[in-house]
């Protein structure tokens, strides 16, 4: 899904947009996305994240990443828009540190119960890709999927989900890690 580009000169004219990647898991649809504002125009990526409609946003990203695309507002905004929004903030290329591990289980289990009852996930962080493919890919883990499938259906629909070996070993989790994670 892409948003539509104004037609009309306004400020968004142009405007490529945010593009969501969606994949159905258990009985509903999760999606992997960037950072609202970093394709150019925040307003127009909050736009089409409202026109999708997603139960619950996960926001990996730093509130200085999010500052610095004036999204500093973004977990005001997706609750504004009857959306549930939890942040678990990594660091660009990072794995979960305490905080988030902390955090995990009551996300896990709102995100896995969204999808379960057929809603639907938007997991975000910069770039779309590292950290929100991480949170994806465990998600599909936890909803009963075989790793090696989960990853293939994720890289099909965003190619460069999870980006490190630290990323790909929490997402498989302590029990399934891969003998070589790519």
């Amino acid at each position: 899904m892409q948003a539509q580009d104004s037609q009309d000169g306004s400020p968004d004219a142009g405007h490529t947009g945010l593009v969501i990647h969606a994949i159905s898991v258990a009985d509903g649809i999760l999606a992997i996305t960037q950072l609202p504002g970093a394709s150019g125009c925040y307003q127009t990526d909050m736009n089409h994240i409202r026109e999708w409609r997603p139960g619950l946003v996960i926001s990996m990203t730093t509130y200085t990443e999010m500052e610095a695309v004036g999204a500093s507002a973004l977990g005001q905004d997706v609750q504004r828009a009857a959306s549930r929004w939890a942040h678990l903030p990594v660091e660009d290329f990072g794995a979960p540190g305490p905080g988030f591990l902390a955090r995990w289980p009551e996300i896990s289990h709102m995100a896995r119960k969204a999808l379960v009852g057929g809603g639907r996930v938007l997991v975000h962080c910069k770039g779309g890709c590292g950290r929100s493919g991480m949170v994806a890919l465990r998600l599909m883990i936890e909803s009963g999927e075989v790793p090696a499938h989960a990853l293939a259906r994720l890289r099909a629909v965003r190619p460069c989900a999870v980006e490190t070996t630290e990323q790909m070993n929490w997402a498989y989790g302590e029990r399934r890690l891969p003998h070589a994670p790519t």
